[in-house]
């Protein structure tokens, strides 16, 4: 790894404080490039970074590659007052496509298929009604511990870049967890266990969250923001719920809202029939 990168990497851990899976992302894009022409990658030129980023067909990794790149010639632009070699890359497009989301019917009917004669039909139950009730990211719930609630609110500490943020329950849902909890042979700080007693993992949740809806668990986030923009949430109070950074993040969910009225148009409007 060159100097130049080295100094980047810090800049994103120190200055930035950037998250470490985002510092990983920034770091093993830009050595790839360096292990593939062997030397430096302030060194390099237009020409021979278009090259390498035309092995990348799918556009969403071609545009991290890209912002990794941007990053980095913009800090050595900065820090080391060096002329760009290289010029900012411009974006693939991405086509708006709608995030997969499941009804409330569908998962109210998911949830009434669940056996909750033991323990572990309990804890699925309760996991597939918090997600949709929560919204939070698979890591987050996964590593809810009972400290994080109170009454009906968790606090989420270990939320993407480290962020924190306090988000409501609904009574519902929490009476799952306790109900699940006082069936459990396990006691724990942990919320979320395997049936070693052991924290569940996401392999495990994706597993339950596929055997009773077929979705992954990110599924059920994307149904929980359709549910509050559909039943007319403000765009910013769901922006804070899921915890985004940007607004921009949150905007896919008009699309939905947009399809919702224009269905709400078609089935009642007598201009329509």
């Amino acid at each position: 790894m060159s100097a130049q990168l080295e100094a980047f990497i810090e800049y994103l851990s120190i200055i930035k404080m950037l998250s470490k899976a985002s510092i990983e992302a920034y770091k093993n894009d830009l050595i790839l490039i360096e292990e593939h022409y062997k030397t430096d990658l302030i060194g390099l030129d237009e020409v021979k970074l278009l090259d390498y980023l035309r092995q990348f067909e799918n556009k969403r990794t071609l545009n991290r590659k890209l912002s990794s790149i941007n990053a980095f010639f913009d800090f050595v632009h900065e820090e080391f007052n060096v002329a760009p070699s290289v010029q900012k890359f411009k974006f693939a497009k991405i086509p708006a496509t709608l995030p997969k989301y499941l009804s409330y019917d569908q998962i109210m009917v998911a949830l009434e298929a669940i056996d909750r004669s033991d323990w572990l039909g309990l804890r699925d139950y309760a996991l597939v009604l918090f997600l949709y009730a929560s919204g939070t990211r698979i890591s987050e719930c996964l590593r809810c511990e009972h400290s994080d609630f109170e009454g009906l609110w968790l606090k989420i500490r270990h939320g993407k870049g480290d962020k924190e943020r306090i988000v409501p329950l609904v009574q519902q849902a929490v009476d799952a967890i306790k109900a699940y909890e006082a069936a459990s042979p396990y006691t724990s700080s942990y919320v979320w266990l395997n049936y070693l007693g052991k924290p569940l993992s996401r392999i495990s949740a994706y597993k339950i969250t596929q055997k009773y809806l077929g979705v992954s668990p990110h599924v059920l986030r994307h149904s929980y923001a359709t549910a509050l923009i559909i039943g007319g949430a403000d765009l910013r109070v769901v922006q804070e719920l899921l915890g985004h950074a940007s607004l921009l993040t949150t905007q896919v969910y008009t699309h939905i809202q947009k399809q919702n009225l224009q269905t709400t148009l078609l089935e009642h409007h007598p201009l329509a029939n």
